[in-house]
């Protein structure tokens, strides 16, 4: 059998932001299966914990053979089964849903950034696991009317294609220029945003009710407030086109004030939000031709962007901010 060849820098980097993000996963999967009320809620959970465990695992074996040091992650200091609830029923698998979603993103750009083979099966194994469960939250809530679909639309009966420059809507930054009917695949980003933004506002808000750290408190207050404006700035693009805005059905926080994580864990899983929502936003400013939708994204990007980037400075200052593997300094080694 021939030997492995080492792991690169790019298959280090992936398997450490994947234990990072995983170990976080765990831990909130622990505390929400403790507190869980519906059985079948609970039965997905613990299963994806389970099948979860065996992929760390996989990541711990892979450092041991190359000699890479264990990252610490998140462990069990990091949560608190005992505490009481700190969101309604339903909104635990919501939660879930929207972590396997920013999984298969990852886990799809992890694998094209992977060579060797068993690495390459990893991730593509995880991704096939990802989107298993990414379905069964969602039929999971449509089933508890807790996933609001898409809206219905006609479905066309012949082909058509753009005319003139008017498709595009004319000047985005003229509040008063004639802007055409949404498209089905504006409407997609759009719902899409509008439903990650509300499970991340009810997440926040619980976030923000049982922080620890004062700083902290403030800044996920800060966070409900950007998500708040997004929400309304879309639901506007919704209505002009007279489309049914995305509510959210349930999942609220409760009033319990005694935090289930550590400050660290709920920093980093605001940070990992944020950066789904930039990629998001993204792939929402690259397929929306009424030019007015990506002037809209692209503020959004910006405003988050300057979010994050405050959230990193105060794990920075804390000293919660892991920091992955470096590259060597071949400068300093000169020296």
């Amino acid at each position: 059998m021939p030997e492995k060849a080492s792991i690169t820098s790019s298959e280090l980097g992936t398997l450490w932001l994947t234990y990072q993000e995983k170990t976080m996963i765990l831990r909130v999967l622990e505390y929400l299966i403790a507190k869980a009320d519906d059985e079948k809620a609970k039965d997905i959970m613990t299963n994806l914990h389970e099948e979860l465990e065996i992929y760390v695992g996989k990541i711990v074996q892979i450092f041991e053979e190359e000699g890479a040091v264990i990252p610490v992650g998140y462990t069990a200091q990091d949560v608190n089964k005992d505490v009481p609830k700190l969101y309604d029923n339903g909104f635990d698998i919501m939660f879930v849903r929207l972590l396997n979603e920013i999984s298969i993103g990852l886990h799809s750009l992890n694998m094209t950034m992977t060579f060797r083979e068993d690495i390459n099966m990893f991730f593509e194994d995880l991704t096939a696991l990802t989107q298993k469960y990414f379905r069964i939250c969602s039929q999971y809530l449509l089933e508890k009317g807790l996933l609001i679909r898409t809206p219905y639309v006609s479905m066309p009966k012949s082909v058509a294609f753009v005319k003139d420059n008017s498709y595009l809507g004319g000047l985005a930054l003229n509040p008063f220029s004639q802007k055409r009917t949404l498209n089905t695949v504006e409407v997609s980003h759009i719902h899409k945003a509008i439903e990650s933004n509300l499970t991340g506002l009810q997440l926040i808000l619980g976030f923000g009710q049982c922080a620890n750290d004062v700083e902290v408190k403030k800044y996920f207050n800060e966070g409900a407030e950007l998500a708040k404006g997004i929400i309304k700035e879309l639901s506007e693009v919704m209505l002009q086109t007279n489309l049914p805005i995305p509510q959210t059905p349930g999942g609220n926080p409760t009033r319990s004030t005694v935090a289930p994580f550590s400050d660290k864990l709920m920093m980093y899983c605001t940070s990992l939000f944020c950066s789904f929502s930039m990629g998001s936003n993204s792939l929402g400013t690259a397929f929306s031709l009424r030019n007015d939708l990506p002037t809209k994204n692209t503020i959004f990007m910006k405003d988050i962007f300057e979010y994050a980037h405050k959230g990193a400075k105060i794990m920075i200052k804390n000293g919660w901010m892991e920091e992955p593997p470096q590259m060597e300094d071949r400068k300093q080694k000169m020296n």
